[in-house]
């Protein structure tokens, strides 16, 4: 019994040696050094093995990677791409051209790549020549050129439709195919409504990514084709639009697979960077939506977080979600500097209502506040724009609090969580909720998730945030605009403003440096 196991084994990892595959390189003109593999996962490189070569020749195990595109990086010179795909791969090239002098000895998908790579740049170089005579040509010569230009480029969709018709089950047609843009349909694109044929655009850019396919994730082209999606010169920079256009294409995707994890974090990732006002709502609808998620055994869809990661992430956000534009917050009631008047917003009827949080002793608020003074003084009261300004009141900063508010003439609505009120509320708060306020007023720091000070919320009439975080010149110009007073003198100079913090941010890098 015991040799039959042995025998069974020994076979097995017979089966196993033979199925294993190798990658094998000859470079020309290049000294002995170490080399590395890459691969890629979207745009991003990564070591993915490394070798010695000697004598120019160089060979990994391809059973350690995963299918994609790789490349052979050699140190100080330019490291060249070729497709894996679960077979052995032979190439022969020399330096300092790799790609031009690249020849496959072995391996399906990289002699279909390379011959196609090769009619590519052919094609190119056929396109810069015309190009280049454009500059000085007549009109009648501009129209032939035109021509001909035109028809190289159906040459290559012609050569790159057939290349993926004979050869269905490469991983290279699939590349391709990435790379082509999506057919319109003739009733569209003749269509005098460009509206159309935009909105179909946005509806079909991802129809030649095979979302199924992890594969796809290893290459640069997938990220090159979200980030065009994503950008601002493609579509609106308005998150329920973002959604709207994305969220067809995540729905399609397999929780669990690579491609789920690179699409859901890339799209995260432009909601999360972007500077655009109110792109916060599209951060945490993602969050909610794809991270947030469960599948049938209860396991989080963003499985490559930790479970408690992925919990505080989401409770996180749903308190966010609050405040996020297009919402209406919750209200706030606390007391004023007299420590036993009760004041809130949702009372207040005005056009607009600002919600300034501050601190006293905030280096930044104390710049900020008095400027906002100034600008209700001489411009938000009369035109029926209100402020209701939550201070830091508790503990020694109410008296620091009372006392800025009078130095600076602060004669809008105050309140504060007050030493007092913090104390008695700490000991029963059921004392004040609900006849005076709520437990969301009394934790309004958590509420509105203000950890950093001044934060500012522009509210309607109706009390819906339509705008925040905003500096007090970027407020009196969105008030202004929103009023129909764009040419009213301002008080403050916004680009004064951005090209003083950019300074400070400068500095602030040249401190870290």
């Amino acid at each position: 019994m015991k040799k039959l196991v042995l025998l069974f084994t020994l076979l097995l990892g017979t089966l196993f040696q033979t199925q294993a595959q190798t990658l094998k390189f000859k470079v020309d003109n290049v000294q002995d050094t170490t080399v590395y593999l890459i691969k890629y996962v979207g745009s991003g490189t990564y070591y993915a093995d490394t070798a010695f070569m000697e004598n120019g020749n160089v060979s990994f195990n391809g059973a350690k990677q995963t299918p994609g595109i790789l490349g052979l990086f050699i140190p100080g010179k330019r490291y060249f791409d070729f497709i894996y795909n679960n077979e052995d791969v032979s190439l022969e090239t020399a330096a300092p051209n790799f790609m031009e002098n690249l020849k496959v000895k072995k391996s399906a998908e990289n002699k279909v790549f390379n011959t196609y790579l090769q009619f590519i740049q052919s094609q190119k170089e056929k396109s810069q020549k015309l190009s280049s005579k454009l500059q000085t040509a007549s009109d009648e010569e501009k129209t032939k050129i035109n021509a001909e230009l035109s028809g190289i480029n159906d040459e290559v969709i012609a050569y790159q439709n057939n290349l993926i018709k004979e050869n269905p089950d490469k991983l290279v047609s699939k590349i391709i195919k990435m790379t082509m843009e999506v057919d319109i349909p003739e009733n569209v694109s003749s269509s005098e409504d460009r509206r159309a044929m935009y909105t179909y655009l946005l509806e079909h850019y991802f129809d030649n990514i095979d979302l199924q396919d992890d594969r796809l994730v290893n290459t640069a082209i997938i990220q090159n084709k979200l980030e065009k999606f994503l950008s601002k010169n493609f579509i609106m920079q308005n998150p329920d639009t973002i959604m709207q256009y994305i969220s067809p294409v995540l729905n399609q995707l397999e929780p669990g697979s690579m491609m789920y994890r690179f699409f859901v974090t890339k799209v995260t990732a432009h909601f999360q960077k972007s500077k655009i006002m109110g792109m916060d709502k599209g951060f945490n609808q993602m969050i909610l939506n794809y991270y947030c998620t469960q599948n049938a055994n209860g396991e989080y869809n963003a499985n490559w977080m930790t479970k408690q990661k992925v919990e505080e992430l989401c409770e996180e956000t749903i308190k966010k979600m609050t405040t996020v534009l297009g919402n209406i917050p919750p209200n706030i009631s606390l007391r004023d500097t007299t420590d036993q008047n009760w004041k809130d917003f949702y009372s207040i009827d005005a056009e607009y209502t600002i919600l300034y949080f501050w601190d006293p002793e905030c280096g930044h608020c104390k710049k900020e506040t008095p400027k906002l003074g100034k600008l209700y003084r001489e411009k938000l009261k009369e035109r029926n724009v209100e402020v209701f300004a939550i201070g830091k009141a508790t503990g020694e900063d109410f008296e620091a609090w009372k006392s800025f508010i009078k130095k600076h003439d602060l004669t809008f609505v105050n309140v504060g969580l007050t030493n007092s009120l913090f104390e008695d509320a700490t000991e029963n708060p059921y004392q004040f909720i609900p006849k005076y306020t709520t437990a969301q007023s009394l934790n309004y720091q958590d509420t509105y998730n203000i950890f950093s000070t001044p934060q500012v919320f522009v509210l309607d009439k109706d009390k819906k945030i339509v705008a925040k975080k905003l500096s007090i010149a970027q407020l009196e110009d969105f008030i202004d605009k929103k009023q129909g007073k764009e040419d009213a003198e301002k008080l403050f100079d916004v680009e004064e403003e951005k090209k003083r913090m950019e300074e400070q941010q400068e500095r602030a890098e040249e401190a870290q440096e």
